[in-house]
């Protein structure tokens, strides 16, 4: 009897996961330096202003934009703090909770959104592209979860 993680499943699991792991990576930091660059936004900010564009009413509470986010509570207050600077979102309370905070998307949050979408798309596009050339066993990953979405 082979102890686990040593069957040949688990060798292909690990290095199905290792592809997957590094091409997250070079995706991650191809769009984090082109959003920067292009628009002023780091990549949470954009994933935050994309969540609040396709909320219900541009609006989210401060812990179901962390969890969508994957941020922990103080990770996602400071993003929130920048966003606010920028004046993208605004806070707002809670009518039934008066604990509760919304973070709101503004017209100039949605507007900036919109303009680095193209560039968010256009980047995720091509780093998948690149990740695939330098590695074609990724091809059939990528493949899959094309299909799957």
């Amino acid at each position: 009897m082979s102890s686990p993680g040593t069957t040949s499943e688990a060798v292909t699991d690990v290095r199905m996961w290792n592809r997957m792991l590094t091409l997250h990576a070079h995706v991650e930091t191809r769009l984090a330096t082109a959003l920067q660059r292009r628009h002023g936004l780091g990549l949470s900010e954009y994933r935050a202003l994309v969540f609040l564009d396709e909320a219900p009413d541009n609006e989210l509470r401060m812990q179901d934009l962390a969890a969508k986010v994957g941020l922990n509570q103080s990770s996602v207050t400071r993003l929130v703090s920048r966003l606010n600077v920028a004046d993208l979102t605004y806070r707002d309370l809670c009518p039934d909770d008066k604990r509760g905070v919304y973070t709101v998307l503004t017209p100039a949050g949605r507007t900036r959104y919109q303009q680095a979408r193209a560039t968010y798309d256009t980047t995720l596009t091509e780093a998948l592209a690149e990740a695939e050339a330098d590695d074609p066993a990724l091809t059939a990953i990528l493949a899959a979860g094309r299909l799957a979405g």
